[in-house]
């Protein structure tokens, strides 16, 4: 991270608990994350019952792992239907310089 990048504290509750942060990115946007993270960790724990704090967060961490890992999987498989388009593309402009 840049040492010149401005941070600032941004108090954020999650699951009950208050955290301060600092964010060198849009303090709203430290926030939406909370708001994202506390929604899961509630959501998780009136599924699961009654369980621990710590039990909730680590289902709630699986669950975001699992979502990140379809997310990258979709981005990979759109990296390679571009690859592909960009170069049947290239094929084609080759061959329309040529004048085929």
């Amino acid at each position: 991270m840049d040492s010149g990048t401005e941070r600032r504290t941004v108090r954020v509750t999650i699951f009950n608990q208050a955290y301060n942060l600092l964010a060198s990115e849009d303090p709203g946007e430290v926030e939406a994350l909370a708001r994202s993270v506390d929604e899961l960790m509630t959501e998780v724990a009136q599924r699961a019952g009654n369980i621990d704090s710590n039990r909730v967060a680590v289902l709630a961490c699986l669950h975001m792992a699992d979502r990140l890992k379809s997310i990258e999987r979709e981005l990979s498989e759109l990296k390679a239907r571009v690859d592909q388009k960009s170069h049947h593309l290239s094929l084609l402009l080759e061959e329309a310089a040529r004048g085929e």
